[in-house]
């Protein structure tokens, strides 16, 4: 059998990638901790979804194969429907590790918009998990902050308009939360990983 070789070009992508999911991750984690401390969460609960934020997107790993080497920045309505399943991959890969229920829902919901146009089960409002919510805010936060592979990072200015814009997916409590923790003195230090 022929061994499996990885092109100079896709290895490189691989690092990005991985490299991006790590920097975006500790973001998700550490925006996470500071909204669930300023709505008053346990601390319990803080370091669960600091935790959540960390892992939500593990399940891009079963993606991997999937998506690296792709000549195209576009994907199609098969291909979106396979990348939308990576929450609940995440979700399968964190049950098997035994992670608590409040993890297990936070991650596996955190796409669903407050509307209820969001994935992978349109819930919507309170219906929503309250740590999902959370991660919702801080995974959208963190994505425009960043640089893609189809667009140059977004300043915190400008990603805080966008998601003014969109409010309506946010839970306005949540989002007010976040608000308050961007707009700290010592904001720079969560999100400047």
């Amino acid at each position: 059998m022929e061994a499996l070789s990885i092109s100079p070009r896709n290895e490189a992508v691989i690092n990005s990638d991985m490299y991006y999911n790590i920097v975006h991750g500790m973001c998700v984690s550490n925006m996470a901790y500071r909204i669930a401390k300023q709505l008053n969460f346990s601390d319990e609960q803080c370091y669960e979804l600091a935790e959540a934020g960390v892992l939500h997107d593990i399940g891009k790993l079963r993606l991997s194969g999937y998506l690296y080497g792709r000549d195209e920045n576009t994907l199609g309505v098969e291909e979106m429907k396979y990348i939308r399943m990576h929450s609940k991959f995440s979700y399968d890969i964190l049950v098997k590790n035994n992670y608590s229920e409040f993890i297990l829902q936070s991650v596996l919901h955190h796409h669903e918009n407050y509307d209820g146009s969001g994935y992978p089960s349109n819930l919507k409002e309170n219906n929503i998990p309250i740590g999902a919510r959370i991660l919702r805010v801080c995974d959208v936060f963190a994505a425009l902050i960043s640089d893609r592979p189809y667009r140059s990072a977004f300043d915190v200015e400008t990603a805080v308009e966008l998601m003014i814009d969109e409010v309506k997916n946010f839970d306005m409590q949540v989002f007010l939360a976040f608000m308050h923790i961007i707009n700290s003195e010592d904001s720079k230090s969560i999100y400047d990983i």
